[in-house]
């Protein structure tokens, strides 16, 4: 293994997730790899349309300092969206050639292309580089509009068609996407040693008891108006606190969320959340429960296991079948009062659950990478 592009679905932020983790396990095992981390486009109109400043991508750059191996071997690339989809029919392919030429601005002659957001199809038509298909969410059962439903249709027929290789973060991919070929199940995981290493409690975390919920907060997963009841049933006994980045969340859940007492920190650095896990008395997972939200495999079901808390969660993925005494699963009223019962209980001692790792699934990534870097080419 030495060259690896990866067209990640996230940009590589203080806010770690599934890409972001796998590829640091990946270049501390191999020193030979080198990444190109291709990470969404900048889009100026759409920025601008949402009353912000808008700005350019931030183009080719040196990645961040990473403990275990030197500086060199993870380059991170933001292409512009100059016009949206809509307007231009040619976006994709314009950022299909700016990836492109980033690669061999590197020297990336015949990469392995690891493809995790699916609009990338057009490099993978673009070019004849071996590649892969890292399936994290069923886009295909996101509410979108038809005409970007049709658009992920045609992009992920085109990706599981001409993939050598198509990996799955969860069972129910696994079922769905391995029904139309062969699939590998690569799960999310957790790096124990962070989440189990003791830390003080943030200084932001309110005082008293604490239901926390740690991820995105976004309509497509986040139930606003369960955790709105969740917050007025837990009121007196504790308070429900949010950490991690809000996207697409209309003013008025917001206005509604303060007005409940829930606590909206935000996103914070991937350094720091184990302390918040940490120093939470309740872990939650208000879901929505859709065919969307079946086909995840949440971090959070790793890491809330790592600190060994109370869980109150929805009946979804990564939960509802869980073996774990201190994990109750409900939803609607039930969720509610599950939380404000879990409130009043004492935190359990801790023990050393079996939970898959990072470093572990990052050693089954690098088979999948050795097989499609194999492969002469994808074919076209």
């Amino acid at each position: 293994m030495t060259d690896l592009v990866v067209m990640s679905l996230e940009a590589w932020d203080a806010v770690w997730r599934r890409n972001q983790y796998l590829v640091t396990e990946l270049l501390r095992a191999d020193p030979t790899l080198r990444v190109l981390f291709v990470e969404p486009a900048a889009d100026p109109l759409h920025t601008l349309s949402r009353r912000a400043v808008p700005r350019g991508g931030r183009g080719l750059r040196p990645g961040p300092s990473l403990p275990g191996f030197p500086d060199g071997r993870l380059w991170l690339f933001q292409p512009t969206k100059a016009l949206p989809r809509r307007v231009d029919p040619w976006a994709d392919r314009r950022l299909a050639r700016a990836t492109t030429r980033a690669a061999r601005r590197l020297g990336m002659d015949r990469p392995v292309l690891w493809i995790n957001d699916p609009s990338a199809a057009s490099v993978l038509d673009r070019t004849a580089w071996p590649s892969l298909y890292d399936v994290t969410d069923d886009w295909l059962a996101a509410d979108r509009s038809p005409h970007e439903h049709r658009r992920l249709v045609d992009d992920e027929e085109l990706l599981l068609s001409r993939c050598a290789e198509v990996v799955v973060c969860s069972p129910g991919l696994e079922r769905t996407k391995g029904a139309r070929r062969d699939v590998t199940l690569v799960t999310n995981g957790v790096d124990l040693e962070r989440y189990r290493t003791p830390h003080a409690r943030p200084v932001d975390l309110p005082q008293g008891r604490v239901a926390l919920y740690a991820g995105t907060v976004h309509p497509d997963r986040f139930d606003v108006p369960l955790l709105l009841d969740t917050a007025r049933a837990a009121a007196g006994t504790g308070t429900v606190v949010l950490v991690g980045p809000v996207v697409d969340v209309g003013q008025d859940s917001l206005l509604a969320l303060d007005a409940a007492g829930v606590v909206v920190l935000g996103a914070r650095p991937w350094s720091e959340v184990p302390a918040y896990l940490q120093h939470a008395d309740v872990l939650l997972v208000p879901h929505v429960l859709d065919a969307f939200t079946d086909s995840l495999d949440p971090i959070k079901a790793y890491e809330y296991r790592a600190v060994g808390r109370r869980v109150v969660a929805t009946p979804v993925a990564g939960f509802r079948d869980v073996d774990d005494d201190r994990v109750v699963v409900a939803e609607g009223t039930a969720f509610a009062r599950a939380v404000h019962d879990a409130l009043e209980q004492p935190v359990p001692a801790s023990d050393r659950q079996d939970v898959p790792t990072w470093r572990g699934q990052a050693a089954l990534m690098a088979a999948v990478v050795d097989r499609t870097a194999r492969h002469v080419a994808t074919p076209r």
